[in-house]
């Protein structure tokens, strides 16, 4: 085990000097796809998307998917290091992506080197590599669904201090202009639509969906981008925003975006790519047999590409969400090889919990999507 989580550090710090940002992975995914194939696995490549089986695949055994995505997002300008520079220092990796997801991916590839060659799987794996999960891009994970063997269940690796997301939030975007009547500054002429902006802003930092007591709120909705005026002594007539909007299984997209327009003057488009919300039954054979491991479950905020699956599957991942998309990210040395050795120890326990619940099986409890 100990050889595997050295070569899963070496292979992080490799990719974090790689740039690879949503759409830009091909030169990321070269650095994997040479990483499986010096260690004899066999690849399949599609776009910037990377997928392999156990040596011993057996069509007649389900299939548990090992994902997570080697993209990330562009760095802030609250840097202090290079971000494309990795840095060993105080037991902690520092890096663009190393913690959301590189340090998931890199456990996930060594945990599917782990069993590669056992014989006595009784399930198969695959490891899937993708690309464009921070954008929710249409050559990610969506474009490689198809073109995988049927899957049973997926783990998908992202920051969870390795505990069970049973369950997460959806995920939308929506572009919103407010419009007014351009003038001079200095005369009393003119329609100032950032004035108009301000007052829609205003009520998406304040608005509160209903919701039973004691509850969590069910949508949560962000500002995270304004552009407005031309020059300083020009009334602007047009402001624009983007708006992020998180949503639990409590409101559809459409009673969403209803409840913005009958609130709000501005005019909005909603973003292709509308990521569902995602939730299992905490009776899952998988759920049930990381509890067993000392494993707790929660309900995550953020969103990933389970969105996209049909199939039950749950986040779990080493890391810490909150680092996620922050200056100077890292993570723990210590969490990469925690990460691989639960992992390890949940695959290595679901077998034996299945064969004394023969009435169970990976597909039990379909995944739940709006």
């Amino acid at each position: 085990m100990k050889k595997l989580y050295e070569q899963a550090v070496l292979l992080l710090e490799k990719l974090i000097s790689i740039r690879s940002f949503s759409g830009e992975e091909n030169i990321a995914a070269d650095e994997v796809e040479k990483f499986l194939n010096e260690h004899s696995v066999s690849s399949i490549r599609k776009f910037n998307n990377i997928w392999c089986y156990n040596k011993y695949f057996d069509q007649n055994k389900p299939t548990i998917m090992l994902n997570s995505h080697m993209d990330t997002v562009k760095p802030n300008s609250q840097y202090i290091n290079d971000p494309l520079e990795p840095i060993i220092k105080d037991g902690k990796l520092y890096g663009l992506g190393s913690n959301d997801a590189g340090g998931a991916l890199v456990s996930l590839i060594s945990t599917f080197l782990y069993f590669y060659e056992r014989e006595d799987l009784p399930y198969n794996l695959c490891i899937t590599v993708t690309a464009e999960e921070e954008n929710s891009g249409s050559k990610g994970i969506r474009c490689i669904l198809n073109d995988l063997m049927p899957i049973s269940f997926a783990i998908v690796g992202e920051p969870t201090n390795m505990q069970l997301a049973i369950a997460e939030r959806g995920s939308m975007v929506l572009d919103c202009v407010s419009t007014g009547r351009s003038g001079h500054a200095a005369r009393e002429e003119g329609d100032n639509a950032i004035y108009k902006a301000i007052k829609d802003i205003q009520w998406f930092s304040t608005y509160k969906f209903p919701i039973e007591s004691n509850r969590p709120d069910p949508v949560k909705m962000t500002v995270t981008q304004v552009n407005g005026g031309l020059q300083h002594n020009i009334v602007p007539g047009e402001c624009a925003f983007t708006v992020d909007i998180r949503f639990d299984h409590s409101y559809n997209t459409k009673e969403i975006l209803n409840t913005i327009k009958n609130h709000t003057f501005c005019d909005t488009t909603l973003r292709p790519n509308v990521l569902s919300p995602s939730s299992i039954d905490v009776l899952h054979p998988v759920v049930r047999t990381g509890i067993a491991i000392g494993r707790k479950t929660y309900l995550s905020p953020t969103s990933s590409d389970q969105g996209w699956l049909q199939m039950p599957s749950v986040k779990l991942g080493p890391g810490d969400s909150a680092r996620s998309h922050t200056a100077d990210e890292y993570i723990y040395l210590s969490e990469i090889s925690e990460g691989i050795d639960i992992y390890v120890a949940l695959l290595e326990s679901i077998f034996p919990y299945l064969a004394n619940n023969p009435e169970l099986n990976l597909q039990s409890f379909e995944s739940q999507h709006h």
